[in-house]
């Protein structure tokens, strides 16, 4: 691919968005890496850490702004921030109910909607929104996040139909349970149904889900799709 392909990864402090982070600068593209109260350290010329807290949607513009102006484009925008706040659903407060929407649905919309004008601009685009299994089959006590992620894999399809005769590119990734921070405050018994799930009995790799990202980034005729990445069945339904 060309070198002056650019990605901006939102979420790139955590331990998937590192993993994207470093598999974007491999392939040669030139990765803005969004981080809110994480800073991070840039390791080569092709990342440029970024400030961004996703529910400002004012903050997601700028972010974007700044990346265009550094690098004259855009190519790619990959929604990683997530957060969780599970309980069960007749406990959890209103606040941490909105903070799981505004972190995981109406950040992915901001983001969208600052990137989409330099893609359509440059007739060509990509928008990886990383969805969750929650969103297909739900968990207990994750109401929140479950919802959130259905909205974000809705928001995915209509995007997509949206921005389709204008080449921007719009698909979503389960990544299925990974050993990052956002399993690591588990109970060892939650953990350990969430991998009994899978078929192949084990959780997923971030450096696998970062992989397929890059590549699927890179297609220009798949739009619209929602790619599962763990070995969990479930009904299309």
């Amino acid at each position: 691919m060309e070198a002056n392909k650019v990605v901006l990864i939102t979420g790139a402090a955590g331990g998937l968005g590192q993993a994207l982070t470093g598999a974007f600068a491999a392939a040669g593209w030139r990765v803005a890496a969004g981080f809110h109260r994480t800073p991070i350290h840039a390791t080569s010329d092709a990342v440029w850490p970024v400030a961004l807290d996703v529910t400002e949607p004012e903050r997601a513009t700028q972010a974007v702004g700044a990346v265009v102006e550094r690098w004259g484009r855009l190519d790619a925008l990959v929604n990683n921030a997530g957060a969780t706040a599970d309980a069960a659903f007749f406990q959890i407060a209103d606040a941490d109910w909105d903070r799981v929407l505004a972190v995981n649905l109406k950040g992915a919309m901001a983001c969208a909607r600052a990137a989409v004008w330099p893609m359509i601009r440059q007739r060509s685009g990509h928008i990886v929104n990383v969805s969750s299994f929650a969103a297909r089959a739900g968990t207990r006590g994750q109401a929140a996040y479950a919802a959130a992620k259905a909205g974000l894999t809705g928001l995915t399809q209509s995007l997509a139909a949206e921005l389709g005769s204008r080449n921007v590119r719009v698909n979503a990734v389960l990544p299925g349970v990974l050993p990052t921070a956002m399993t690591a405050g588990l109970d060892p018994e939650a953990r350990e149904r969430l991998v009994a799930g899978n078929l192949l009995r084990r959780m997923n790799s971030v450096d696998e889900v970062a992989a397929f990202i890059v590549f699927l980034t890179g297609m220009q005729n798949v739009s619209a799709q929602v790619f599962q990445l763990d070995s969990r069945p479930a009904r299309w339904t």
